[in-house]
């Protein structure tokens, strides 16, 4: 059995190394759908944490999206050197922030927030806790789009451009690179520091998972009041939590502004927390594999359907926009998802084994 699933796991490696160069003969797009669908793997991961283990439903997790992308727009683009003559004259070479700086310092700020959102929001549950969190997503959207006046920091709804790409040990992943006679694109280098993010972070919800602190957190998920008699500490269990989940959408919105090079407030919608939520419900809430399966199936399933709502709107006679039969699409797909699979297409094996061995 252990040999078999060493021989599945190196297998399974294998091909997500080749998926890129495989990819690419096909096109570079097809790449780049493959590295969105990673960023989303990790912050569905992230919501996990929040949602899945500690059972607090988060509506507002894009907003640590959008601050690791913004954190990482400000320190590797001209906009705060252009805006400050102060930081020009300490930075004539305007700011370039090393990947060993960003990556710590998005995690950290991200975290920050989530404990800030988390502390007033202790003592709230089910529909109030959404409302809330909900509200802390737009508010950090609105803050985004109107922090150009008095003092253009943000640039509002203009959105940052010029946004470096990632650089270390004098590897440039904006650049393709020449293997022999082979040509490895700059969508394929980002999806390898992609893929290991997300193996790290699947490492960390792992452990996680099976530490005093994820029982912890599962305690306060099934019976909160139960918990708290049982002596765990949960405020602090719920402030982790927060600060966890949110480390998570930090580092993969540094990573967003890295690979797109250019934000804007339109990339941080309520509609991307709901995608992410779904992502997370769908997969198979608090179970790593549904949860990565999940995420990779509704981050792709928009650019696949691409190929299907065009000759639809043909057919249609072009009354009816792709973007709509898109969302009408994916709407489509999820409900019958839900019917088919309530506990979503991969659910945890685990989930109600204690309550099944009581009865028995």
């Amino acid at each position: 059995m252990k040999q078999q699933k060493l021989i599945t796991y190196v297998l399974a490696g294998i091909a997500l190394l080749v998926l890129p160069i495989l990819m690419q003969s096909f096109g570079n797009a097809w790449v780049r759908i493959a590295d969105m669908a990673l960023l989303y793997v990790l912050l569905a991961l992230g919501l996990n944490i929040v949602v899945g283990y500690a059972g607090l439903l988060d509506l507002g997790y894009v907003a640590f999206f959008a601050i690791g992308a913004y954190m990482y727009g400000l320190l590797s683009s001209p906009q705060l050197t252009d805006t400050f003559p102060a930081i020009a004259a300490m930075f004539p070479n305007g700011l370039h922030t090393p990947l060993w700086m960003v990556v710590p310092l998005g995690a950290g700020l991200a975290g920050l927030f989530g404990v800030l959102l988390g502390a007033p929001t202790l003592r709230l549950r089910g529909d109030y806790l959404a409302i809330v969190t909900l509200g802390f997503g737009e508010i950090i959207r609105v803050f985004l789009n109107n922090l150009d006046a008095p003092i253009n920091i943000t640039n509002g709804p203009k959105g940052i451009n010029q946004i470096d790409s990632l650089h270390f040990f004098g590897l440039d992943l904006g650049k393709k690179i020449m293997v022999g006679d082979f040509e490895l694109a700059s969508v394929s280098l980002y999806y390898y520091l992609f893929l290991g993010l997300v193996l790290f972070s699947v490492l960390i919800s792992y452990r996680l998972q099976h530490s005093r602190v994820g029982r912890a957190w599962m305690a306060i998920r099934e019976d909160e009041i139960a918990a708290k008699a049982m002596g765990i500490n949960t405020r602090n269990m719920k402030l982790l939590a927060f600060g966890m989940g949110a480390t998570f959408g930090g580092v993969s919105g540094t990573m967003f502004g890295s690979f797109q090079g250019f934000i804007s407030p339109e990339s941080f919608t309520l509609m991307e927390s709901v995608m992410i939520v779904a992502m997370v419900v769908l997969g198979g809430v608090g179970h790593l594999p549904g949860v990565i399966l999940g995420a990779v199936l509704l981050s792709a399933l928009p650019e696949v359907l691409r190929y299907v709502a065009g000759p639809l709107q043909n057919l249609t006679g072009g009354r009816l926009d792709a973007s709509i039969l898109r969302q009408l699409l994916i709407a489509l797909a999820m409900i019958t998802i839900m019917l088919v699979r309530p506990r979503g297409l991969w659910p945890s094996p685990e989930h109600g084994k204690t309550l099944q061995a009581a009865k028995s």
